[in-house]
């Protein structure tokens, strides 16, 4: 075994990958995340005894935050990057110590407080003892690991809030609360689901502080058609879900004679009415995260990745010398952007001036697609909607928000919104919705059939939807309503989307095209006795299950 990762739905034989990544990641890689993990919760020890004392460590909060970013599936392969940011770690912790000790405080000297390590074939050594599967107990390295997953993807929509200048004081201190929790080995089965429910509770009130920040700085979404076409200027691609980012692209490539595109999750950028007023901004290209092998070729121009969802560019790929990442994203050989210095903006001139030297985007489509439905405009919709459904018009509503992928079987997820009856909507949010937003599914009484409220990270506003529905037709119970849950997922991001859903209440969740490889069966169990988790089956059986009374055809 050269290595053990399960954090993804891609994971091997649907246990783990013990070779290499799925993803793409190298062992090697994958250690060195072990190993900045378990670092993170050695900083979050003093970080949560520094509390003790009153005192806020604001570049720990940073660091572990960050940190936890860059450890999301796809986000970041860069070797380097990880050595280097341990190696951090190590300058933060003697910082920390320094701290407590000038306090007359010292802390237990155990490894996870002591270890180091100069090389990085030291780190990698090290990151054999204290991966995963440390955790001899399969129950309880499932609890924890779904603690952790659910943090990474909250530490995501975390960075971005933060971004934008936005900040919740109790998240942080979570955060290392719950990490320090995965180290406490009295933390059985109980302590450990019920700290898996307070990890969705602070999902909630993360995402509501993501929404917050990105409605405030570049107002509400509004309903929109997407241009799927193409000019004839040299263009730069945005892939990712950093809106900051996306801000200060379209600023600085302004009056360039450069047009931007947005690739995947960050097509709901389209949406927001601060970015429609720059004419250089022409729309989306291609489909989700994992078609960029292909889109990538064609675009002909510059790629910035903004955050998560990179494949590793094939062998015969010609686009390698065109990708920049920034923020938490990296791959060995693609350029890096840093962050501006004493409050200043990133440094985009070198895309920009790349993208002159190259040619226009190869047409791969045209048309348009609509989005924008994000909670404000199905609000100021409600009265439509509402009416809609108590005329029968619209029985039954279907969140298949989430992700997509590269697995056949997620074939399904089109199959599934091809037959659903036409009296039937789809919510989304999340790249799953690349499944089904270009098929002509129509509308009902003006309102489509799909209402795509943004990225992963809007899933707040389906949220916000099914509490309004509740509240308009007094009803007690959210699952009272005629909403079912039929939701894709592919990583992290979309395992704190799950702990949000299940700490509001929300049973019955149908969850593919497979269950989690983290989840023991002993965990399943309970999430399914509990709260109605299952999987997906065929199309013809779960059409069958969401709506017994409709023939399938």
């Amino acid at each position: 075994m050269n290595m053990f990762c399960f954090q993804c739905q891609e994971a091997s034989k649907g246990t783990g990958c013990e070779i290499k990544g799925v993803c793409g990641k190298t062992p090697e890689v994958a250690a060195l995340q072990d190993l900045l993990i378990y670092q993170l919760k050695g900083l979050s020890h003093y970080t949560q005894a520094l509390r003790t004392l009153n005192i806020e460590n604001e570049e720990a909060n940073l660091f572990i935050t960050d940190s936890l970013f860059m450890t999301i599936t796809n986000a970041n392969f860069d070797y380097e990057r990880f050595v280097n940011r341990i190696r951090d770690g190590f300058k933060l912790r003697a910082q920390l110590k320094s701290t407590l000790q000038e306090n007359k405080v010292e802390l237990e000297k155990t490894d996870l407080l002591t270890w180091t390590a100069v090389t990085s074939a030291e780190m990698e050594l090290i990151a054999k003892e204290v991966g995963v599967l440390a955790t001899e107990n399969e129950d309880v390295r499932s609890l924890r690991e779904l603690v952790i997953y659910g943090l990474k993807g909250m530490a995501a929509y975390v960075e971005h809030a933060n971004n934008l200048g936005y900040n919740d004081a109790e998240v942080h201190p979570f955060i290392q609360r719950a990490l320090v929790a995965t180290t406490n080995d009295a933390f059985l089965a109980d302590e450990l689901t019920a700290l898996v429910l307070e990890t969705g509770k602070y999902g909630v009130s993360v995402m509501a502080l993501l929404d917050k920040a990105n409605t405030t700085s570049f107002g509400n979404p509004e309903i929109t058609k997407v241009n799927l076409g193409v000019r004839n200027n040299p263009g730069i691609l945005i892939s990712g879900h950093d809106l900051k980012d996306m801000e200060e692209l379209l600023k600085q490539t302004e009056g360039t004679g450069v047009d931007v595109y947005t690739h995947s999750e960050m097509l709901p950028a389209n949406y927001y009415p601060a970015f429609k007023k720059y004419s250089h901004f022409v729309g989306n290209y291609g489909g989700a995260w994992w078609s960029q092998v292909t889109d990538f070729e064609t675009f002909n121009g510059v790629i910035l990745f903004t955050t998560n969802c990179i494949v590793p560019p094939r062998s015969t790929a010609t686009y390698t010398d065109r990708v920049y990442t920034t923020g938490s994203s990296g791959f060995p050989g693609f350029k890096h952007i840093e962050e501006g210095q004493n409050g200043q903006p990133k440094d985009f001139s070198a895309l920009i001036a790349h993208a002159k030297e190259c040619g226009a985007p190869t047409e791969i489509e045209t048309g348009e697609i609509v989005g924008g439905f994000a909670h404000a405009q199905v609000f100021a919709l409600a009265d439509k909607v509402v009416d809609a459904v108590k005329s029968g018009a619209i029985r039954k509503f279907f969140v298949m928000a989430g992700c997509d992928g590269r697995m056949k079987g997620r074939s399904y997820y089109t199959e599934f919104a091809e037959q659903l009856p036409k009296d039937t909507v789809i919510l989304t949010a999340g790249c799953a919705k690349y499944r089904y937003n270009k098929l002509p599914l129509g509308d009902i009484g003006g309102i489509p059939r799909v209402l795509d409220a943004g990225q992963c990270n809007d899933s707040y506003s389906l949220v916000m939807i099914a509490l309004k529905l509740k509240e308009v037709f007094e009803l007690n119970d959210i699952n009272e309503l005629p909403i079912a849950y039929n939701i894709a997922w592919y990583e992290q991001k979309a395992v704190i989307v799950l702990l949000a859903l299940l700490y509001l209440g929300v049973k019955n969740i149908h969850l593919g095209p497979t269950l989690p490889a983290f989840l023991s069966p002993n965990v399943a169990k309970v999430l399914v006795e509990n709260f109605g988790i299952a999987p997906i089956g065929s199309v013809d059986e779960d059409m069958k299950l969401f709506l017994p009374e409709v023939e399938v055809a």
